[in-house]
C-alpha cells in the first residue's frame, strides 16, 4: 500500500466535472510532482485527498485511510495550499506556536521549523510586514511542525525569489531523502524538472501520464521530428493512428515519440506530400504540451 493513493477519484461541481477517474500513487522516499495547465484539477485533486471537498466518487487516502480518519492529522501529513491565511496582528512565533498547541506538537518544534525554513531571525516581526517570500516560508514551516511523514504542497514556489526556490528545492530533496512521501503541485515545468523523481500529469480533469519523469516526459531527451506536409492534418492523424504524439503549430508538425526516418515512412506508406522534414530532440515543453493539449 502506498502513502497516498488516489483510485477513480471523480469530482463533479454543479454538472461540471473537475476530476474525472483518476488513479495513482505517490511513493515514499521520492519527491513527486503533480503537473497540469490551468483549471486541470490539481488543486481539486489534493483538496479532495485532504478533506476539503468530497469526492463525487473513488476515494483518496493515506495508507489507505482518508484524512479525516487520521489519528494525529497534522503529525502525519503536512499541507500547503495557495489559499493560505495568517492572522496580521500575530507575529510569524505566535501563529507557529498557536498552531502547534492546536496539534499537540512540542514548543521546540516552532524553533526548529523556524531555523528550518531561515525565518529565525523575523520570528517576532507581525506577519503584515512580511514579504511574499517569507509568508510562503512561514506557511512551508506549518506544514513541517507536525515532522509529518508525508507533505503535500501546492505551488510552493509562490512568492519566492530564486535563491528562495533554490532553497525549496534542496529541502523537499532533503525531505524525500528522509524517506517522506513529497508530492508537489506546480505550473513551473522547468523548475519542477530539477526538483521530482516522479510526476503525475492531469489535463482536463483526466490523467494523461503517471511514472518516474524520464519516462513520462523524457527528461528533455527522445526522438522527435518536425514535419511540413501538403495534407497536415492527415499526417497528424495517421501518426497518432500508431500511438505518436503530435502537436501542431500553423503548418508544421512537431511529433515525439518518432525520429523523422519513422515520420518519412508513415507518409509514404499514406502517400502523403511532405515539403520539409528535419529531426529534432524533444525539449521538456514540448513533450509536457503533447501530453496535455486537447485531443485532436
Amino acid at each position: 500500500m502506498a502513502p497516498v493513493e488516489i483510485r477513480g477519484l471523480s469530482k463533479r461541481f454543479r454538472g461540471v466535472t473537475a476530476v474525472r477517474d483518476l488513479t495513482f500513487d505517490v511513493r515514499p522516499g521520492r519527491v513527486t510532482g503533480f503537473l497540469g495547465p490551468n483549471g486541470a484539477g490539481k488543486s481539486t485533486t489534493l483538496r479532495a485527498l485532504l478533506g476539503l471537498v468530497r469526492p463525487t466518487s473513488g476515494s483518496a487516502t493515506f495508507d489507505g485511510r482518508p484524512y479525516d480518519a487520521l489519528e494525529h492529522p497534522s503529525a502525519e501529513v503536512g499541507a500547503l495550499l495557495e489559499d493560505t491565511a495568517f492572522h496580521p496582528g500575530r507575529t510569524g512565533r505566535d501563529h507557529l506556536r498557536v498552531l502547534a498547541l492546536a496539534g499537540r506538537h512540542p514548543d521546540r518544534r516552532v524553533d526548529e521549523v523556524l531555523e528550518l525554513v531561515g525565518l529565525e531571525g523575523a520570528d517576532r516581526r507581525r506577519v503584515k510586514g512580511y514579504s511574499m517570500g517569507m509568508r510562503q516560508r512561514l506557511a512551508i514551516a506549518a506544514a513541517l511542525l507536525g515532522d509529518p511523514k508525508v507533505l503535500v504542497l501546492d505551488e510552493p514556489t509562490n512568492g519566492l525569489d530564486p535563491p528562495g526556490i533554490a532553497w525549496l528545492r534542496g529541502l523537499l530533496r532533503a525531505q524525500a531523502g528522509e524517506g517522506r512521501t513529497v508530492l508537489v503541485s506546480s505550473h513551473l515545468l522547468a523548475e519542477v524538472a530539477q526538483s521530482v523523481d516522479d510526476v503525475v500529469v492531469i489535463a482536463g480533469g483526466e490523467l494523461r501520464g503517471h511514472g518516474p519523469l524520464a519516462d513520462v516526459l523524457g527528461g528533455g531527451d527522445g526522438p522527435g521530428a518536425v514535419a511540413r506536409a501538403k495534407d497536415p492534418a492527415r499526417l497528424a492523424e495517421a501518426l497518432q493512428r500508431r500511438g505518436h504524439r503530435v502537436h501542431r503549430d500553423g503548418d508544421e508538425l512537431h511529433v515525439h515519440g518518432a525520429g523523422a526516418e519513422t515520420v518519412g515512412e508513415v507518409a509514404a506508406e499514406e502517400r502523403l506530400v511532405l515539403h520539409a522534414l528535419a529531426p529534432r530532440s524533444r525539449s521538456l515543453e514540448a513533450a509536457f504540451f503533447a501530453l496535455t493539449e486537447a485531443d485532436g
